[in-house]
């Protein structure tokens, strides 16, 4: 099996049980929400209905950038997975700010008395909500390391977020159970804060992996250490790495002997080529050029 068919099919396995997860929990805390009468709730599970629709992004972008090389993606198409997650921080960034309109507009009307009480089924429909949600994070991320997908690793953190909007809304739930109805209100909009920080950080995620840019300082490190291990290479005179959709690009300049044969100092770049790509799966290119040692 292709390395690109494993990463789509891990990717769809996750996807698809994370839809299931998520339909089941929007489904069980509208319920909750709409009997319990608390806003709080209720914004949650449009928080994670808007889950199910950003995991199919997801899936989009996955299958995409999955795609073979061809004429016109030469290079393949990983940076469709960048799209994708661009896409899904848009979206969740409009979920939040929707629900941060509405919370906020309950807290300056300063017409408490007319806001209801969550009852007890609030409480615990937010209690599942946390323990369901901070478990999907767990899993998802689990695999988006294991395949190195930054829309699968996005998606990860979309449920992480639900997880800390559930735990505002438990909360505010309690708040409001204890005499402070506008506590419900206030905890909807805190949960905006959340939802709008992770848009943030997957869209810098994104962006960073479209624009070409470097690797962490620590991944750098480990070639650099890798590369001069390697049996004849006397030095390292340039590294350079960039990120390309969930792949990883390397351009190194080796120092190699100066009176060694040209086919010797081939062998020498082929095997710091094949030992990057042998310790490094998630490296996809890597040019190696040979200078001669003075």
């Amino acid at each position: 099996m292709r390395e690109t068919d494993t990463f789509q099919k891990v990717a769809n396995r996750v996807s698809v049980v994370t839809i299931a997860g998520n339909l089941a929990l929007s489904l069980m805390k509208l319920a909750a929400g709409l009997i319990a009468h608390s806003s709080a709730m209720i914004s949650d599970a449009i928080h994670s209905a808007s889950d199910v629709f950003s995991t199919f992004v997801v899936m989009i972008g996955v299958h995409l950038s999955s795609r073979v090389p061809d004429q016109e993606h030469p290079y393949g198409h990983e940076r469709m997975e960048c799209v994708a997650a661009i896409v899904l921080s848009m979206v969740l960034f409009m979920t939040g700010l929707g629900i941060g309109y509405t919370a906020l507009g309950n807290i300056i009307s300063g017409d408490y008395a007319d806001l209801q009480v969550p009852g007890m089924l609030a409480l615990a429909a937010a209690v599942i909500s946390i323990v369901s949600k901070e478990a999907m994070y767990w899993y998802t991320r689990h695999y988006a390391r294991q395949i190195h997908s930054s829309a699968l690793m996005a998606d990860a953190w979309h449920h992480r977020s639900d997880a800390f909007s559930s735990i505002g809304a438990l909360i505010g739930i309690v708040g409001a159970r204890m005499g402070y109805p506008v506590m419900d209100s206030v905890a909807s909009f805190v949960i905006f804060f959340f939802i709008a920080k992770a848009a943030a950080d997957i869209f810098k995620d994104a962006v960073d992996k479209m624009v070409d840019h470097s690797c962490d300082e620590e991944t750098e490190k480990k070639i650099h250490e890798c590369v001069s291990e390697v049996q004849d290479v006397m030095g390292i005179d340039l590294l350079r790495t960039r990120i390309f959709g969930n792949r990883i690009y390397v351009d190194v300049e080796i120092r190699a002997d100066g009176n060694a044969t040209l086919k010797q100092a081939h062998e020498t770049a082929e095997r710091v080529h094949d030992t990057i790509e042998q310790t490094f799966p998630e490296v996809k290119h890597i040019m190696v050029h040979v200078n001669p040692n003075e």
